[in-house]
């Protein structure tokens, strides 16, 4: 097991990263607009992560944000600790292991209803979610409506 300890930000021109070629995920226009918004709102929150020769490994919507937003600079993580083959395996390994999160509709109905009601007209849809999408969820929040929960797991053991 190598060393991952130690992971310092950088700050690099986003002009000097490079798309990886293995990345079998794909942006749309949309999704960067939103990324592009969330950035202009909340902050470059999440760094890119990069190999030793600046190729992307996870982040290529941020940096696709970036390059719209006319960013010149953005922050990174190297992963220099890993291997090429490792690298490969840690794109997919990104992006599908996140798919596999669910939603607890309950909280997230209350989250979204909570944001709606505040005073300073925040735009919702920020947080990813289109307006139909917000209504449908705090609609079936309402009637009662249970997601399938038989692979949910709390990550604070409380269910």
């Amino acid at each position: 097991m190598n060393d991952k300890s130690g992971l310092e930000v950088h700050y690099l021109p986003v002009s000097a990263l490079v798309d990886s070629t293995h990345n079998s995920r794909f942006h749309s226009k949309h999704q960067v607009r939103q990324i592009a918004a969330s950035i202009q709102e909340f902050g470059f929150t999440n760094p890119i992560l990069i190999d030793s020769k600046g190729t992307i490994v996870c982040g290529h919507g941020r940096a696709a944000a970036a390059r719209l937003l006319g960013l010149e600079q953005v922050p990174t993580i190297g992963l220099e600790s890993l291997t090429e083959d490792q690298v490969r395996a840690y794109i997919l390994a990104d992006n599908k292991l996140a798919e596999k999160a669910g939603w607890d509709k309950s909280i997230l109905a209350i989250e979204l209803q909570y944001l709606i009601n505040l005073d300073t007209n925040f735009d919702v849809t920020l947080t990813g979610f289109d307006v139909p999408e917000i209504d449908l969820i705090i609609e079936e929040a309402k009637s009662g409506s249970k997601p399938d929960q038989d692979d949910q797991f709390a990550i604070s053991g409380s269910r």
